[in-house]
């Protein structure tokens, strides 16, 4: 079972809300904010629209082709024809490979990947709200060759909200150590 989903919003450099979809929004009504506002999905970085109408915790899932009740979404794949007459071959079906080989893949190196992960999320929002912040092309870098002393010394002068959200999302991003 996947954890729920938390977001966080921020207004310019300062962070105004974080948790579940439904606690963001709460607190976003009961705020006036005079400029734009930035939310964040804290698990990709990506930045989310939260609909006022939500119900649930999480964003519906998308309508369209796969079974969305049991959380399949069908996309497309593109593969070499060598690829696609390996697939042919499993046993299960193109799919179930599929889903087989994806799930070795997270459980070879979990660690490695959750630190990859939390690196790529980190340093979307970072230049979201970090971009034009002096020292952001060596955080950037820092970020990216692990180097947690270089990135903590890069961000110290941004703003704190700033800091402390990619310090918490970085969590364990950084080898053992070396923590921001």
């Amino acid at each position: 079972m996947h954890a729920p989903r938390s977001y966080t919003a921020f207004a310019g450099a300062r962070r105004i809300a974080s948790g579940s979809a439904r606690e963001v929004l709460q607190r976003l009504g009961e705020l006036a904010c005079a400029g734009p506002v930035l939310v964040f999905d804290d698990a990709t970085g990506a930045q989310v629209e939260l609909d006022p109408r939500l119900a649930a915790d999480d964003p519906p899932a998308r309508a369209g082709p796969g079974r969305p009740k049991l959380g399949v979404v069908s996309r497309e794949v593109s593969l070499l024809p060598r690829h696609w007459e390996w697939l042919e071959q499993q046993p299960s079906g193109i799919s179930a490979a599929l889903r087989r080989l994806v799930e070795e893949a997270i459980r070879r190196a979990p660690d490695a990947e959750r630190a990859r992960l939390a690196r790529e999320a980190a340093h979307r929002v970072m230049t979201a709200l970090a971009g034009d912040l002096p020292g952001y092309e060596e955080a950037a870098r820092a970020l990216f060759a692990r180097d947690a002393g270089r990135f903590a010394q890069t961000t110290r002068r941004w703003p704190a909200d700033i800091r402390d959200h990619l310090a918490h999302m970085l969590g364990h991003a950084f080898p053992p150590g070396d923590d921001p």
